[in-house]
């Protein structure tokens, strides 16, 4: 399983100050984020994997919704987040 409950536990501590800060925008990025970085490498072994096609973009949109719902809260922990997971604006 490439997402077992320490790795997420793990995630939310970096990015959302605790392991059961669950809620944060922040962590929801970054999980959506690592997320991603799988379905994509997936995606280049099987092309043709049409189901997970669609997963990956129904998850960038989520995480685009987020990272929007986070620019017009606060747009430093937008920066920082956009800095540290390293994603276009």
């Amino acid at each position: 399983m490439y997402l077992a409950k320490e790795v997420k536990a793990d995630i939310f501590k970096q990015y959302g100050g605790d392991a059961k800060n669950t809620g944060s925008a922040e962590g929801q990025i970054a999980l959506f984020t690592h997320r991603i970085n799988h379905l994509t490498g997936h995606l280049k072994q099987n092309r043709k994997d049409f189901n997970t096609e669609r997963s990956l973009v129904k998850l960038v949109g989520k995480r685009r919704s987020l990272l929007d719902y986070l620019k017009k809260k606060d747009i430093t922990r937008y920066r920082a987040i956009i800095k540290e997971l390293g994603l276009r604006k």
